[in-house]
């Protein structure tokens, strides 16, 4: 392939980088490094093609889409949390920054787009674990209704202008090279206080969280078996993880028993948005020959292990 990444300087992008190059493909990453981060890529700076620009700037698309033959679009603004105060950042930087992306790739003739939504696209799902085919569709966040548009976006270019999309719909990603998130925000508020740890919601929030390499390796299947015009692939771990077990694992892991103590939230939320219970249906993406290796707590606990090595 010659592919495109956009944000490839950031968590997931730098890792998929890691696996394009080594398989020998033709990669440009695409960066303005408002999240990303050089030294995520700067082991593969002789093997690809930096373009530090923006998607809201037409002139650094066109010149990022030279000579691509697929995209792979991560690039978006991700803290969910930030679309309760600020709901510009999410509009720009997820819709606007993927309407840009599919006017170049028209231009250019590009005709296949891989494109990393998320699971808040189904919002509040009555139906867990939640399918592909799961609606109707209804985000309670701004980030979620983001990622639907440009989903929806996605969709009506490729039947319009004969392209062919993958949209991946991702549980909770973890592992190296995280820079936000529950186990990020646990270490640095028990590095702070190791006595205390302050948790949102009423802890009981439960989740799946899927390992960076399982995410990166399922990706590259559904890439590779896609045969509809628009494929559909949701991806995570088969199990799930509370809230509360996060913090036992992460305190175990720095050798603490701080008491915890609950913000309550919004009904145990831990914000305006957040989802409070998600675990996805991958039975999908299983069928066709791809399952995690690595289960929820699994992809906790390698994650928490890392970034205590890194904040020190």
């Amino acid at each position: 392939m010659k592919a495109l990444v956009t944000g490839g300087a950031g968590f997931i992008g730098s890792h998929l980088i890691d696996v394009l190059v080594k398989q020998g493909h033709t990669v440009t990453c695409l960066d303005n490094f408002s999240s990303g981060r050089r030294e995520f890529i700067e082991h593969n700076m002789d093997a690809i093609t930096l373009v530090e620009g923006d998607l809201l700037d037409m002139d650094d698309v066109m010149r990022a889409l030279q000579d691509c033959d697929v995209v792979f679009h991560l690039a978006a603004n991700p803290d969910v949390r930030s679309g309760a105060t600020d709901t510009k950042t999410h509009f720009d930087n997820n819709i606007v920054a993927t309407y840009n992306l599919l006017e170049g790739m028209r231009k250019k003739g590009v005709r296949t787009i891989a494109f990393t939504s998320s699971s808040t696209v189904y919002g509040e799902a009555s139906v867990i674990p939640t399918p592909e085919d799961y609606a109707p569709l209804i985000p309670i966040s701004i980030y979620g209704a983001s990622k639907l548009a440009s989903e929806a976006l996605i969709s009506a270019y490729c039947h319009t202008f004969d392209m062919n999309a993958v949209l991946y719909r991702f549980a909770n990603v973890v592992g190296p090279r995280s820079t936000h998130g529950v186990i990020y925000d646990f270490i640095k508020k028990l590095r702070k206080d190791p006595e205390t740890l302050e948790i949102l919601g009423d802890g009981t929030q439960k989740k799946s969280y899927l390992y960076i390499d399982d995410c990166i390796e399922a990706m590259l299947f559904g890439l590779e078996h896609a045969r509809e015009k628009v494929a559909i692939y949701n991806i995570g771990s088969e199990e799930w993880t509370e809230v509360r077990e996060i913090a036992d694992i992460v305190s175990r892991e720095m050798g603490l028993s701080p008491s915890y103590r609950f913000t309550g939230g919004i009904n145990g939320r831990g914000w305006k948005g957040d989802v409070k219970f998600m675990r996805l249906n991958i039975d999908k993406l299983r069928t066709m020959g791809w399952k995690p290796r690595y289960s929820s707590n699994d992809a906790v606990t390698m994650t928490a292990r890392w970034l205590l090595g890194e904040l020190l």
